[in-house]
């Protein structure tokens, strides 16, 4: 047998290690070369791109923001928050075919999305959101990425309709607060491990059934919060759609055109945390038997056609943190029980429905109530005045997240009348506190207890029947920026201690019975509106008409100085004419020696009677003027 010479086969080796290096050279090689060109295209990039350069292409996997395989080829290229300006026409994606993840989220990207994004055969998650001039459409060559799971597009510029071929093995789509205006009905059809949708704030018109197969079974989220969906949520075959959905945990279907009611089995989605049907045209009567899985936590129903009595079957939701029924056609009185089996409720809207009969005093009774909000129904009878259960009122509340939603990036909002103006707050970051019983018929006097509530921004109680004076302590509620008592039949005067509160800026007494002068104090000064005191014949001052009454202290205390002066003139002048004529007089009437010096010995002593008597009126005027 022929032997080898050692050196002989340590060179055929290096040559076989060389021959097999070389192509991956060659491909590191080209995929720095893709960045430097795209770099050099760029109008703006922080210096964390700094290390990028071709000198440096050798130590590719070394540059910032790129991680790589064991081979060396770029799997992930992350350039979150990188101040990009530019376009993607110069980025050549057929160089990275072994990158499975690119992030181009928070820069501020623009033109279109390149068709050659398709080249990314290896691609399993895109994220580009947040570049809000990115317009046009999404490329049908999306199609060929058959390996994507996770598509995050949200806050761009894009418009059109969602391409069919964009389906595939995807597991989270989220394309919110773009301007897509359709869906294919083939495009989630057959995808069937589709976890998490997000079409937030779009213009898509279509029926939502039509967007997706009879039973996705597998959805664990569905957003689709204004857009223009239409029709019910039965599917062509009168099945309840979404029915089989057991695991979805997130729906928010509010702001669209959707109607009809909602039957039993919706409410046996015993995983479902999360339900906004809000501002839609859903109708019914909620079944008796409605069960509530033991998760739900935010029920948002508001702005719909519901009837009926307040549902029975919300005592059941032991874990609800938010219950917003306002603005539809309930009736009936609030019901006593809700306090005692709601006791996680943090946000309770009743507003605009025509609920009757007296606020029961259980409703005192929530521990951990930020917003109530009773208005626009036909409620009777006093405001409950024990408050002392309202913790969740009595002092100022911090910005908390109530939601557990940060795993789906997911914005809950909630609408609350603020300032007079219908706002939609975040619940991530609401601290709003306040309490709005306007629009009923509430009647006798604003009860003391409210003044308790050192942690309440917006109190409103105007359009009721009520009477007696506005509470003495008002200006303990500190926090207070919103305070509307208008429409009553309030009578006294504005306490003094409202000229306390720092931060008020909405202000509203008009169309009452009140007097007096207003007080005055430095933010009070800064509502000029006259508006706010009309309708109150007996106020003055500021910023109405001037009180008649106007001195200052000062003012009246120089002109009593001065009356007593006058007075003291007066007197002395009596009493000096007085004593004068009868000297003189006296004089000829009594000639007689005798007669003459008892003249002047009466006179004396009327002299010193005067001047007692004068002394002990002005002691008094002194003494008065003093109190």
């Amino acid at each position: 047998m022929k032997h080898h010479h050692p050196v002989g086969l340590l060179l055929s080796c290096s040559c076989l290690l060389l021959c097999a290096f070389a192509p991956v050279r060659a491909d590191t090689r080209r995929e720095a070369e893709a960045l430097l060109k795209w770099k050099a295209s760029l109008a703006r990039a922080d210096e964390s791109l700094g290390p990028w350069s071709l000198a440096n292409s050798t130590n590719l996997c070394r540059w910032t923001h790129i991680t790589c395989d064991s081979a060396g080829h770029i799997r992930e290229l992350r350039l979150v928050g990188t101040t990009l300006e530019g376009t993607l026409d110069e980025l050549d994606f057929s160089a990275f075919a072994h990158l499975r993840e690119l992030n181009l989220n928070l820069n501020g990207l623009y033109g279109t999305i390149p068709v050659g994004i398709g080249n990314l055969t290896s691609l399993t998650m895109l994220q580009i959101s947040t570049n809000q001039d990115l317009r046009g459409t999404i490329p049908r060559s999306i199609g060929k990425l058959k390996h994507l799971v996770s598509l995050y597009m949200t806050d761009l510029g894009l418009d059109g309709t969602l391409p069919e071929e964009i389906g595939g093995a995807l597991s989270v789509v989220s394309a919110g607060y773009n301007g897509f205006t359709g869906i294919y009905r083939q495009t989630f059809q057959n995808c069937t491990t589709l976890q998490e949708v997000d079409f937030t704030a779009n213009n898509i018109v279509a029926e939502l059934s039509d967007c997706f197969s009879e039973h996705p079974g597998q959805l664990i989220t569905m957003a689709f919060r204004q857009n223009q969906l239409h029709g019910t949520l039965l599917t062509d075959r009168g099945e309840e759609f979404l029915c089989n959905s057991t695991d979805l945990v997130l729906l928010d279907l509010s702001d669209n055109a959707l109607h009809g009611g909602l039957s039993k089995c919706f409410w046996e989605l015993q995983s479902l945390e999360f339900m906004d049907l809000s501002s839609n045209s859903f109708s019914g009567v909620f079944p008796s038997s409605m069960t509530c899985g033991d998760d739900l936590r935010y029920l948002l129903l508001g702005n719909n056609k519901f009837t009926g009595t307040f549902p029975l079957g919300l005592k059941k939701c032991k874990n609800l943190t938010t219950l917003d029924l306002g603005g539809n056609k309930f009736s009936g009185t609030i019901p006593s029980w809700v306090s005692m089996s709601l006791p996680e409720l943090n946000f309770l809207r009743l507003s605009s429905n025509m609920f009757d009969g007296i606020i029961p005093h259980e409703i005192l009774q929530f521990r951990q109530l930020q917003v109530l909000d009773l208005s626009k129904n036909k409620l009777t009878g006093p405001i409950p005045d024990d408050f002392r259960n309202f913790t969740g009122m009595a002092q100022e509340q911090q910005n908390t997240d109530f939601t557990d939603y940060d795993k789906y990036s997911y914005q809950v909002e909630i609408h609350i009348v603020w300032k007079n103006v219908d706002h939609v707050y975040n619940l991530k970051i609401v601290a709003v506190v306040g309490i709005d019983l306007s629009g009923n018929s509430l009647t006798l006097e604003i009860p003391n207890g409210l003044t308790t509530l050192g942690g309440v921004r917006y109190l409103n109680l105007s359009g009721n029947h009520l009477s007696g004076c506005i509470p003495a302590d008002i200006g303990n509620m500190v926090l207070l920026e919103a305070l509307d008592l208008s429409r009553n039949q309030l009578s006294g005067k504005i306490p003094q201690s409202l000229a306390a509160l720092k931060s008020i800026s909405v202000l509203n007494f008009s169309s009452n019975s009140l007097s007096g002068r207003i007080p005055t104090g430095d933010q009070l000064r800064t509502l000029t509106n006259r508006s706010i005191y009309s309708n109150n014949p007996g106020l003055c001052g500021f910023p109405l008409e001037d009180c008649i009454n106007s001195s200052t202290p000062a003012q009246i205390e120089k002109s009593l100085d001065e009356d007593r002066e006058a007075l003291w003139l007066y007197c002395f002048v009596a009493a000096g004419f007085i004593f004068g004529f009868w000297l003189y007089w006296g004089i000829f009437l009594f000639r007689s020696e005798t007669w003459r010096c008892a003249f002047y010995q009466y006179v004396d002593n009327m002299q010193g009677k005067v001047t007692k008597k004068v002394y002990s009126c002005i002691s008094r005027f002194w003494a008065g003027g003093s109190e």
